[in-house]
């Protein structure tokens, strides 16, 4: 079932535990659920895994202020759904244009590891953005965000699996495009490359600019 965003959510006990030895030892830390971000109806939705220990769930904006947004926002800026190329805070004038940001999990989780009943558990809200989009498309960022969106659809695994620049069509005329996560993992050890993201991205634009 689809639900709103709840800022005071704390129904995965381990997340919740987790955030609150967060607060204590980072007590200026946004350190709780974070909010999507971007346009209301957005006809293009990216999906994250969840927030960065010192990215989103510092600011509490996702993939702002650490290295997962640098290639995301410089990329979403290329292709114009972002009014600036770079993310470094929930203040910072930054506009998404047609274009909305969330993660599977809205809680930082220990190791950056959500569990899947703690994935399942933060499904409802993602449901809500996907209702919300529509026939747009979906852009998701790793294996765990994907398997999320398809969860989110009512749809099953093998309805759709997951590969690097690979593009399914949705219920309802929508396009699932997939990407290697832009974390600072794989652009350093070039799984994701600048010119592979670009390609995604731009795959995103060809197809809502039709």
């Amino acid at each position: 079932m689809a639900r709103d965003f709840d800022a005071a959510c704390a129904r995965c006990p381990r997340l919740a535990g987790f955030l609150r030895g967060v607060r204590r030892d980072h007590p200026g830390y946004h350190a709780a659920p974070v909010p999507s971000f971007g346009v209301e109806r957005p006809r293009l939705l990216v999906v994250g895994l969840a927030p960065g220990m010192h990215g989103a769930n510092r600011t509490g904006r996702p993939f702002t202020g650490d290295h997962a947004g640098i290639l995301l926002y410089r990329t979403l800026h290329q292709f114009g759904f972002a009014s600036r190329p770079d993310s470094v805070a929930a203040d910072d004038g930054l506009e998404l244009v047609a274009c909305r940001i969330t993660n599977a999990v809205r809680c930082l989780p220990p190791a950056n590891k959500p569990t899947p009943a703690e994935v399942a558990e933060c499904n409802g809200y993602l449901r809500g953005e996907l209702a919300a989009l529509g026939g747009g498309v979906v852009l998701a960022l790793g294996a765990i965000a994907h398997a999320a969106v398809l969860r989110g659809l009512g749809l099953k695994p093998a309805a759709a699996r997951f590969a690097h620049g690979a593009e399914h069509a949705l219920p309802g005329g929508g396009v699932l495009l997939d990407s290697y996560h832009c974390s600072r993992y794989n652009t350093q050890t070039r799984r994701l490359t600048d010119e592979m993201f670009a390609r995604v991205v731009g795959r995103a634009r060809e197809l809502l600019d039709r």
